[in-house]
């Protein structure tokens, strides 16, 4: 079964209603408090769509640095317990850093990536800026997120064949068969981000 692509309307507003991502930051800063004090908290998606699979990134900062990020590409599970995983898995398991003590927990900010699923994309309709893509052929797989083409003034072409190259594949690969899939990302956090008043 295919699923539904997201309108241009939608994309632009976001998915996920400000009181959604309230709630999933919530769950993130708690799964991480949770496990430090080693208490149970419910794994149960609150609402359906919550409960609908995306694969999703959990970055953390203390005083403006990067403290730890991990994240899952694939839907694997649904949005809440996403956020929960890669909420504990960036404060515990990011080899980068250190374990997140329960002091820092308190004082962490956070910021949530939640991505829509992968989906098969002609090469032409890719939007650089827009879309982070997944090729996939013969075994190999690559993926980039959609800031990269952004941060390094990628244009499509290049964009596509260096998602090849992360995939262990010749550049020209998405040419010649390699499965193109695309997908977006909805990022929204608690950063400090410095308001200049008129």
């Amino acid at each position: 079964m295919s699923l539904p692509q997201p309108s241009p309307t939608a994309t632009e507003q976001g998915e996920f209603s400000s009181e959604e991502k309230t709630l999933l930051l919530q769950v993130a800063h708690e799964s991480i408090l949770s496990a430090l004090e080693d208490r149970e908290i419910s794994l149960e998606p609150p609402t359906a769509h919550l409960a609908e699979p995306r694969g999703a990134f959990t970055s953390l900062y203390l005083d403006g640095e990067l403290r730890g990020c991990v994240g899952y590409v694939l839907p694997v599970s649904s949005v809440h317990r996403a956020v929960i995983d890669t909420a504990r898995a960036a404060a515990f398991e990011d080899t980068r850093f250190s374990p997140v003590t329960i002091e820092e927990a308190r004082q962490l900010q956070i910021e949530l990536s939640i991505l829509s699923p992968p989906q098969p994309v002609p090469p032409e309709q890719v939007e650089v800026g827009r879309h982070g893509l997944l090729i996939s052929m013969a075994g190999h797989r690559g993926l980039l997120l959609p800031q990269v083409p952004i941060e390094r003034h990628w244009d499509r072409v290049t964009f596509l064949e260096q998602t090849c190259r992360k995939a262990g594949l010749p550049p020209n690969a998405w040419q010649h068969g390699a499965l193109i899939e695309a997908f977006t990302a909805e990022v929204f956090g608690e950063k400090t981000t410095t308001v200049e008043t008129p």
